[in-house]
């Protein structure tokens, strides 16, 4: 499976002026989703089928141009079945943002089913002036079913260039069930994590209020009795451990980014979260992220 995008400026709008995909992939971009006066394309990326099966191969290239905004985004959960034969699902995402440009990538989280293998690798070229949102995150699986961490394999990497080839951050999440101790194990009672990278001038208000509310908010939880939405989990020294972790860090010249990593016990905690963080952003998007009706 493969998928092309191509956002360029056409009549001083954001257009989307390529959008390839071969089957059963599906580039759906909707003329409704932002307000008509900000200049932002929504891209949906779908797949026919529901999911990602053993041995799936997916490629996407994106490219935003000059000045351009462009939002990527799924309508539903990236589900990836289980493995057959110790077969691996891949997918892989290269994009290029131009000066001044910005490019928002926004899914809802993957969920790997039982004896799962999954890979995913994705490549941003970006410009010292140019603006870049990640959002990447992984759900335990189908845990109200009591499928809890039981797939075998989870990778995801990513890796963001400044100005071609300059290395700006690189970044891997590997998760696979070992001999001694299985991923549940390690995970203990959370549920859900997630990571979230911002990097641009488009985008410092968004990274300083960011760090601001992960230090209150992690302050808060660690020193406070009970955690303050109500659930406690019990560690092993008998302390009550936050139902959400989150940290902030910075990265490149001139703190030009910032990551975020989440642990929480549900997945509506971290679309609370990222709804709550990403708010400010519908005013160059036209819609708040993960506001949904």
């Amino acid at each position: 499976m493969e998928g092309i995008v191509v956002v360029e400026k056409v009549g001083g709008k954001s257009k989307a002026t390529r959008c390839f995909s071969k089957y059963p992939l599906k580039f759906i971009v909707p003329s409704k989703v932002a307000s008509s006066k900000t200049d932002a394309v929504w891209i949906y990326s779908i797949s026919y089928g529901g999911g990602i099966v053993s041995g799936d191969c997916i490629s996407c290239k994106v490219s935003v141009g000059e000045s351009c905004t462009a939002v990527l985004t799924t309508q539903a959960s990236t589900k990836v079945y289980k493995s057959v034969g110790s077969k691996c699902s891949e997918q892989f995402l290269e994009a290029t943002v131009g000066s001044h440009a910005l490019l928002v990538i926004i899914p809802d989280p993957v969920t790997c089913f039982s004896t799962a293998r999954y890979s995913q690798k994705q490549i941003f070229r970006v410009a010292s002036d140019s603006s870049l949102v990640i959002v990447d995150w992984l759900t335990s699986g189908r845990h109200e079913s009591g499928e809890k961490w039981d797939f075998e394999l989870y990778k995801s990497t990513n890796n963001i260039f400044l100005d071609g080839n300059e290395p700006l951050f690189l970044d891997s999440v590997l998760l696979e069930q070992g001999s001694s101790t299985s991923i549940a194990d390690r995970m203990q009672d959370y549920q859900v994590i997630a990571m979230v990278i911002l990097v641009g001038p488009k985008l410092k208000h968004v990274q300083n209020q960011v760090q601001e509310d992960v230090k209150k908010m992690m302050t808060k939880r660690f020193y406070a009795p009970a955690s303050p939405c109500g659930t406690k989990i019990e560690s092993e020294y008998g302390l009550p451990k936050p139902a959400l972790i989150a940290s902030c860090s910075v990265f490149g010249p001139k703190d030009l980014g910032v990551v975020v990593r989440i642990s929480a016990v549900t997945t509506e905690s971290v679309y609370e979260f990222l709804r709550h963080h990403l708010a400010s952003m519908e005013s160059l998007l036209g819609a708040s992220p993960y506001c949904r009706t």
